[in-house]
C-alpha cells in the first residue's frame, strides 16, 4: 500500500538539514510517486558506495539507517505527519540494502529498483506488520529496511541463477 497523500510542505523546510535529507535531497517533494522518486535518488548514493569492500559498505548503510531514524523522526515531527509521503530517506536506505548482496551492474540496479519498489508498495508480511505496529523514526525506516532485505535476497537468487551481469 502506497503512502497516503498529506498536506504540502513549505519549501523553506528544505533548509533544515534533517528535513532535506529525510526528503531524499528534495526528491520526496515529487507530487506523484514520491517513494519512486526517492528510490531514484538512491541510485547515485549507491554509486558513491558500491565500490567499497563489503564490510565497509555494510557499516555505511548501517550508519545511514541509524541516522535515518533520527532524520525521519525529526522530519515527521516538523511536518506534523507520521510517515509523510515526502519522507523518502527510508527508500534510499532500503535500496542500498537491496543492492548489498550483488556485484554492481546496470541489470542489478534495475532489478533492485523494481524488486525494492514492489516489496515497498505491496508490503507482504512482515513488512506490513512493521509498517502498522512500529512508530516514530524507527517505524518509518523499518518497513523499508525489511523491503530492502527481501529485495536483496531475491537479487542474490537472480545473481546465483546467472540472470544478472557480474559487474558495472
Amino acid at each position: 500500500m502506497a503512502k497516503k497523500s498529506s498536506p504540502s510542505i513549505p519549501w523553506r523546510l528544505l533548509k533544515e538539514p534533517a528535513v532535506f535529507l529525510a526528503l531524499g535531497f528534495g526528491s520526496g517533494m515529487a507530487p506523484k510517486a514520491p517513494g519512486t522518486f526517492g528510490t531514484l535518488a538512491a541510485i547515485p548514493v549507491y554509486g558513491l558506495f558500491m565500490g567499497l569492500p563489503s564490510l565497509s559498505y555494510a557499516a555505511v548503510v548501517l550508519a545511514l539507517a541509524a541516522l535515518g531514524v533520527q532524520w525521519c523522526g525529526a522530519a515527521a515531527e516538523r511536518l506534523g505527519v507520521h510517515d509523510h509521503p515526502a519522507i523518502v530517506w527510508d527508500e534510499v536506505v532500503g535500496f542500498l540494502i537491496a543492492m548489498a548482496l550483488v556485484p554492481p551492474s546496470w541489470p542489478a540496479v534495475t532489478a533492485g529498483f523494481v524488486l525494492f519498489r514492489l516489496f515497498d508498495i505491496l508490503k507482504p508480511w512482515p513488512i506490513r506488520w512493521l509498517d502498522k505496529h512500529i512508530h516514530g523514526g524507527l517505524g518509518i525506516m523499518l518497513d523499508d529496511v525489511a523491503a530492502g532485505v527481501l529485495a536483496a535476497v531475491c537479487l542474490r537468487l537472480l545473481q546465483d541463477a546467472g540472470w544478472l551481469s557480474p559487474s558495472l
